[in-house]
């Protein structure tokens, strides 16, 4: 074979793997649904396209093989025309390595990616059928390397290779934020799309201990009083326990039946006017609960644990929480002092302060078990989620459930005083008893 012909070969396989990079670019930037939406317009290629685009990874897999074939195959005919003229000295090997370099980084690695991102869709539509013909005839051949190397390489490999991966679509996101195409919070709501696929339910549920519920043979007054008083317009409604999960009453219905100006309506339980319940297991990944739960027109699901107990409630601005971040409305107060004493001698401290922290302001010992804040304590002594006007004594201090905030509506600061002396008898203890009663039973105050 002679020299040109030789050379010829060469810069034809370079020019091959230049249009192979430039399709690989092309399908990195491409969208299956945007090409879906082009193919329903009937531009010609689109359809193909979308085959190609949604199996992505195993393409650009085949692309960068052949890539990478092409460019070895012509950087040895290059070796072997500078072998025939200088022999076989380090002229020769410095020869083919400085111009093969040259020539894959201006003609295989700028020129072509460049036009494949600026015009993906052109590109992508007209080299479509070539790429799924090839797909067909050597996918498999790209499938057995990958396997290969998974098999040399140490650790865990990529099933589909570790060539085309979120991460790298990270990657570019952070780029773009140095280059000011996108702001920081756009990056940070993007790689929050990212981690939808890798986040389960139990991550985002609001857990059972901070659920608020009402029991099925309660009245319609009860529940009216309970919705208003904990600010939440769906709650549970509940059988033998909250493991018994029987339907979601709706604040809305509550109020269409109690103002229909039946006078008995408000006597009527709430398991008449509940509506079914949706259940989810806690392993269930956030983006499919999104899907189904904008299918069904469904606010608000039950989580269940793997032994079929409730293990909290997740609703879809908990979800849109994790892509937006937390969510405030009109009615959340500014950030409070951790403790405010009052002219009467009481002290207003954040349900977040520490138990211990609690103890000292008063010089008492409590007894916390396994919660660490005034609000945890709270809903320890009362057996159940506090609620505004909620109260219970706990280590000679009376605490009281003020204010709420947030979306879900935990309780913001709790009122301590110390308990009379002359409560701290009988008649004490019975209010003290009282106080939690009330709070069991809410709807009855």
């Amino acid at each position: 074979m002679t020299t040109t012909t030789l050379l010829a070969t060469a810069a034809g396989l370079v020019v091959l793997a230049g249009l192979f990079a430039m399709t690989e670019a092309a399908l990195g930037t491409t969208s299956p649904a945007r090409a879906g939406e082009l193919a329903r317009e009937g531009v010609r290629g689109a359809r193909t396209l979308q085959a190609v685009a949604t199996d992505a990874p195993r393409h650009i897999n085949l692309l960068l093989l052949l890539r990478l074939a092409c460019e070895l195959v012509a950087t040895t005919l290059v070796a072997l025309v500078t072998m025939g003229e200088y022999g076989a000295t380090w002229s020769a090997a410095l020869l083919t390595a400085g111009s093969m370099t040259l020539v894959s980084f201006v003609v295989v690695g700028v020129g072509p990616r460049t036009i494949g991102r600026q015009h993906a869709y052109t590109v992508g539509r007209i080299t479509a059928p070539l790429v799924r013909w090839l797909g067909r005839a050597l996918g498999p051949l790209a499938s057995l390397l990958i396997l290969i190397g998974n098999a040399v390489t140490p650790g865990k490999g990529y099933r589909e290779g570790p060539f085309a991966t979120t991460v790298e679509l990270r990657e570019l996101v952070e780029l773009a934020e140095q280059r000011g195409v996108v702001e920081h919070g756009e990056r940070e709501m993007i790689n929050s799309v990212f981690a939808l696929g890798t986040t389960i339910a139990r991550e985002v549920m609001v857990p059972r201990t901070e659920t608020v519920w009402i029991e099925a043979a309660k009245s319609l007054r009860q529940a009216l009083v309970l919705a208003l008083r904990s600010g939440f317009s769906r709650i549970p409604v509940i059988g033998e326990n909250v493991d018994d999960v029987l339907g979601i009453v709706y604040l809305k219905d509550i109020v269409r039946r109690t103002s229909s100006g039946d006078p008995l309506a408000a006597e009527e339980r709430v398991d008449a006017i509940m509506r079914p319940a949706t259940f989810v297991p806690e392993s269930k990944p956030i983006d499919d609960l999104l899907r189904e739960m904008q299918a069904g027109r469904t606010h608000m699901a039950v989580v269940v644990d793997e032994y079929g107990g409730t293990a909290g409630l997740v609703t879809i601005e908990d979800i849109v929480e994790e892509i937006v971040g937390e969510i405030a409305d009109e009615y959340d107060v500014a950030e409070r002092p951790p403790v405010e004493r009052l002219a009467d001698g009481a002290v207003r401290v954040t349900a977040r302060l520490p138990v211990e922290d609690l103890g000292e302001l008063f010089g008492v010992e409590l007894d916390a078990g396994e919660v660490e804040t005034v609000g945890g304590l709270l809903a320890q002594a009362l057996g159940r989620v506090p609620i505004p006007g909620a109260a219970a004594v706990v280590g000679g201090l009376r605490l009281l459930a003020e204010g709420t905030t947030g979306r879900r509506n935990r309780i913001d600061t709790v009122l301590v005083q110390r308990v009379d002396a002359g409560g701290a008898g009988s008649g004490g203890a019975a209010a003290d008893q009282s106080d939690v009663m009330q709070e069991r039973q809410p709807a009855d105050a």
